[in-house]
């Protein structure tokens, strides 16, 4: 022991090193939530597979990069589970469009929409949707 050093005496010395009670539940039931998923691997296989089925489904708009554009890398492993969009017109209109069919998205100032498909708790449909909705809003100009 460190010269000086003095433990702390009764319970209070055991909240300074060891996680309170209730994180450490917490953590425990993310953790059994990730095994009931299959792991690390399968998830970040679903990943790929889930942003890449949206941005298959963005590209097939054929819009042109002056209206929207993909800013997130094309390569799967550049980039996590979310797709930026880059939106030159309309864009946070196009943002509230999403949000009342259902689809939620994240603004970033001044016209980025990022559309995150989460593989732990979002499907192959809930992507589809995206992607309709997408069509739909740009059909309708």
């Amino acid at each position: 022991m460190k010269k000086g050093f003095r433990p702390m005496p009764g319970a209070a010395g055991w909240q300074l090193s060891n996680g309170q009670i209730i994180t450490l539940a917490i953590y425990g039931a993310s953790v059994s939530l990730f095994e009931q998923a299959g792991g690390l691997p399968v998830l970040r296989a679903k990943s790929e597979q889930l942003t890449g089925y949206l941005e298959f489904l963005i590209n097939s708009l054929g819009l042109p990069a002056s209206k929207l554009e993909i800013i997130t890398p094309a390569n799967p492993a550049e980039r996590g589970c979310q797709l930026s969009l880059l939106v030159h017109e309309r864009g946070r209109e196009l943002f509230d469009f999403l949000a009342v069919q259902g689809i939620v998205a994240d603004w970033r100032e001044p016209n980025v929409i990022r559309l995150a498909p989460v593989p732990l708790y979002n499907s192959f449909e809930d992507v589809r949707r995206a992607g309709a909705a997408l069509l739909q809003f740009y059909n309708e100009q």
